[in-house]
């Protein structure tokens, strides 16, 4: 058996940023385990740029940042062992994994989880009609275009407002398909404001709030769909659908956490995030933490790369014996909050950031922190979107006066 300080179960750029951060703390011994042929995870095949202004302060493509840091983990002579696909983490914290070389038990002293996430298919979404070829999640099309050169149709729509399915709409336009419209469910749009400029408003792609795909046509190949406008139940409103005759669906409808290693150690996942329930170290288990998508769906990849950052750092600490313990106290989500991380904290926790997403767009609003019943702060902040993670630091003005649970709730100031 092998025995490492660290293992690192994802190489994208959690894993990877995890890593660095890890090694140039001071853990020597770590070892990154991906089951994909190539480091890096989606961002090899998002051409696009966008990414890195926070990170690198310059704007990259995908490939480009995840080459930056490739790179700086092969200077740090970080081993990453490729094509291969852990099967089981035990408790005590043995990773069972299989590669060309055979299959491999490793003793590790620490492991972070950075495991990304996967798409929601048509059948998550139960949409009525018949199953023909044609039909994509948006990033299954970003990967045959990007990567393999392959176009997947001339006449799209795509269903869901989220960020890749924005950007393959985009896309699509570039390498001369016809967009014939994007349908969200919801009365706004799940994704960033810039997306919905640059890659729908630009290009004269309409967006269909409040509807959805109410029936799918063809028997081999798809041939045409129809969209319904929905009720504010987001029930289908009878007789008022809309047919466009498409040859190519693509579904942008939620990333979901890949998380089965840690819920076959019977660990329970957050309902709303469906990663694990963290503290404040990210830490969800002695001497396991999670990072990156595996956690919660982020908006950006540089916001993946600082969490797993920290996530490296927090590692060290834990091998230091140098993490807060103690009481944990938990913290709660109330009016117009969707979900928050971490989900609890420790007594003697040292500063940290809480992020959360509201339920619905909020144009001002007051955020306000309590004990019990006892509000100990309160936040004015403008423009809340659901899209968007909203990060606040919780410093040793709300920590000193947290005896109980700490409560969060979002109030709409009306104009």
């Amino acid at each position: 058996m092998l025995n490492k300080d660290l293992i690192i179960i994802g190489g994208g750029s959690g894993g990877l940023c995890a890593a660095i951060s890890a090694k140039k703390q001071g853990i020597n011994d770590i070892l990154i385990l991906e089951q994909d042929q190539e480091a890096g995870g989606i961002l090899n095949q998002c051409i696009h740029n966008g990414f890195g202004l926070h990170t690198f302060k310059e704007e990259l493509t995908g490939p480009a940042f995840a080459q930056r840091l490739k790179d700086e983990a092969k200077q740090l002579n970080i081993p990453i062992w490729l094509n291969t696909n852990v099967t089981k983490v035990t408790k005590d914290k043995i990773v069972t994994c299989i590669n060309d070389n055979g299959l491999w038990q490793i003793k590790a002293k620490a492991i972070i989880f950075t495991v990304g996430c996967y798409e929601r298919s048509l059948g998550a979404i139960m949409t009525p009609g018949t199953r023909p070829s044609g039909i994509y999640t948006a990033g299954q099309a970003q990967k045959y275009l990007n990567q393999d050169g392959y176009l997947v149709g001339k006449d799209i729509f795509i269903l869901g407002s989220g960020d890749i399915g924005l950007i393959m709409a985009r896309r699509m336009v570039l390498e001369g398909a016809k967009v014939h419209g994007v349908a969200e469910i919801m009365p706004y749009s799940n994704g960033l404001k810039r997306n919905i400029v640059q890659c729908l408003n630009d290009y004269d792609i309409p967006l269909y709030l409040s509807h959805t795909v109410s029936k799918i046509i063809g028997k081999d190949k798809l041939e045409a769909i129809e969209i319904s406008p929905v009720d504010k139940n987001l029930k289908i409103i009878p007789n008022s659908a809309k047919r466009f005759k498409v040859d190519t669906l693509l579904l942008s409808v939620g990333l979901i956490p890949e998380n089965s290693l840690i819920q076959d150690l019977n660990i329970p996942l957050d309902k709303k995030t469906k990663g694990p329930i963290v503290d404040e170290n990210l830490q969800f288990y002695d001497g396991m933490f999670a990072a990156g998508n595996g956690l919660h769906v982020h908006d950006l990849v540089d916001y993946v790369a600082n969490e797993a950052t920290q996530a490296g750092i927090n590692a060290y600490h834990y091998l230091n014996n140098n993490l807060s313990k103690g009481k944990l106290h938990k913290i709660i989500n109330k009016d117009n909050i969707g979900y928050c991380l971490p989900q609890q904290f420790h007594e003697d926790a040292k500063p940290f950031k809480l992020s959360f997403r509201v339920t619905k767009p909020i144009s001002k609003a007051k955020i306000q922190f309590y004990d019990n019943d006892n509000l100990i702060k309160e936040i004015i902040k403008l423009n809340l979107f659901p899209a968007e993670m909203i990060t606040i630091n919780i410093n040793d003005d709300i920590l000193n006066k947290i005896n109980n649970d700490l409560s969060i709730k979002v109030v709409e100031i009306n104009a």
